[in-house]
């Protein structure tokens, strides 16, 4: 009897401690939550194609949790030159199989804000490629964008 009492203590000891994860809304199985380094991106505007590597002068990230995105740009010279720059934004997203949708909530880019801009993703290793569409009629942007990130350790 001792010994069917221990063994119910020590089932119950492991069902206790699961993770007790919930499923969230934006749960997917493409695990995307993190901090990304953009590497580069790729603009197709008006039939041209521009790729832009990342700027040894400047830094791009973006941040991912279970419900929102934020992204953060600005020059690493603390805007002591003329190529001072700083953007940031961010929002709600959701995210299924590889669709990926930004609500941009907060930009410093005013005029971009309020706006849904859908893309897709795929995730190799520890690179997150986003292709899609931004459509900005107030401020006169209607093209292509694709970015590659690399995911920064913690």
């Amino acid at each position: 009897m001792a010994t069917v009492v221990a063994l119910t203590a020590v089932v119950s000891s492991f069902l206790s401690c699961t993770s007790g994860t919930e499923t969230l809304p934006n749960a997917s199985k493409m695990p995307i939550t993190g901090t990304w380094q953009l590497v580069n991106r790729t603009v197709i505007e008006k039939g041209d194609t521009v790729t832009i590597a990342s700027d040894k002068n400047e830094s791009f990230i973006k941040v991912i949790n279970d419900s929102h995105f934020a992204f953060l740009q600005h020059d690493l010279k603390k805007g002591k030159d003329s190529a001072a720059v700083f953007v940031a934004g961010g929002g709600r997203y959701s995210l299924k199989d590889s669709l990926y949708s930004e609500h941009l909530e907060y930009c410093s880019a005013r005029n971009w804000e309020d706006n849904d801009f859908v893309f897709t993703l795929t995730l190799q290793n520890d690179t997150l490629t986003q292709s899609g569409v931004e459509k900005v009629a107030s401020a006169g942007v209607d093209r292509v964008n694709i970015e590659r990130y690399v995911r920064l350790k913690p």
